[in-house]
């Protein structure tokens, strides 16, 4: 049985409980929900194309939150990727996607999408241009127009991953070879 207490006299802990009283009944709206606690969509079995992975990963991403890193070729400065990024959101926008874009270095960008599911239309739209180099998505590395030669052909997966493996190998042959307290020290 709570006692009555006059408004005035209320404390902080006082209008939290209140607070949580008002809440507790409210229903909240799905769309209201953060990213995190509103349920997925139901997948579409029927949708899936067996030959096509990405075609699962469209529809698991349909509706979340996606970013997709975007390398610009040649040497631009940061000035100039802002300039060449903007053009492209600009293009995006048109074409009724909801784009946002963070320039992350002075040739690399984030494209960050509401709704992953159109995340490789917008790839596809992106390696088609002439200045862009490459397309990280879902740690995926897919190279654009724009790419060099010698990477052209190839569709990567997380190659900083690889080429830290192989680092890591590497001092671990020269440690084992000679493992003497007075070595000099590697560089890092």
């Amino acid at each position: 049985p709570a006692k009555k207490k006059d408004i005035r006299d209320y404390n902080d802990a006082d209008m939290a409980r209140l607070l949580e009283q008002w809440e507790k009944d409210d229903d909240i709206e799905e769309g209201d929900l953060p990213e995190h606690k509103r349920p997925s969509a139901p997948i579409d079995f029927s949708k899936i194309d067996p030959g096509k992975p990405e075609s699962i990963l469209k529809l698991t991403k349909k509706g979340k939150t996606l970013m997709m890193f975007v390398t610009v070729s040649g040497n631009p400065t940061e000035k100039e990727t802002e300039e060449i990024t903007s053009l492209w959101q600009g293009s995006l926008f048109n074409a009724n996607y909801d784009v946002q874009r963070f320039i992350v270095g002075s040739n690399r960008a984030i494209f960050m999408l509401r709704d992953g599911g159109y995340a490789w239309e917008i790839k596809d739209f992106l390696i088609s241009q002439e200045r862009c180099a490459d397309v990280t998505l879902e740690g995926q590395v897919y190279p654009g127009k724009g790419a060099e030669e010698s990477e052209k052909g190839k569709n990567k997966t997380k190659p900083e991953k690889a080429k830290k493996k192989k680092d890591a190998d590497k001092k671990s042959n020269s440690v084992q070879e000679d493992n003497r307290a007075t070595k000099q020290r590697e560089d890092l």
